[in-house]
């Protein structure tokens, strides 16, 4: 897929008990909200998994990041399914690289906003 100004890229996931734990495995985030169930029996996710998200995208595409901007705006709990749309800002191409700036927004299955911000870089 070519990409352009104005692309909207769309998915979305829904976190697991199991992405938690392994998430904080590899993070050390421990936090007891992380580890211990509320009392409908769900984890915050932490929020550097839930932006993974929009990272994906760079991921997808080839891009190595220069800078990520995470603004978190509310919990997001275990069984939530985020759904993710990521805008192509800007898309210049540059002798052998191509230079990429793209916005994202992330929001539950509920319509709220979870996650918003940015992130530019280079694709390779």
């Amino acid at each position: 897929m070519t990409l352009k100004v104005g692309d909207i890229i769309k998915f979305e996931r829904t976190f697991t008990v199991e992405d938690v734990e392994m998430f904080t495995k590899v993070s050390c985030d421990e936090g007891s909200h992380h580890i211990t169930p509320d009392e409908q029996g769900r984890l915050i996710i932490q929020g550097l998994l839930t932006a993974t998200l929009p990272t994906k995208v760079g991921g997808d595409h080839n891009v190595l990041a220069r800078t990520m901007n995470f603004e978190f705006l509310r919990p997001v709990f275990t069984g939530d399914t985020i759904i993710c749309e990521v805008t192509v800002e800007k898309f210049d191409k540059q002798d052998e690289r191509t230079a990429i700036i793209t916005s994202f927004l992330c929001k539950n299955q509920h319509d709220k906003e979870v996650l918003k911000g940015n992130f530019s870089g280079v694709i390779l």
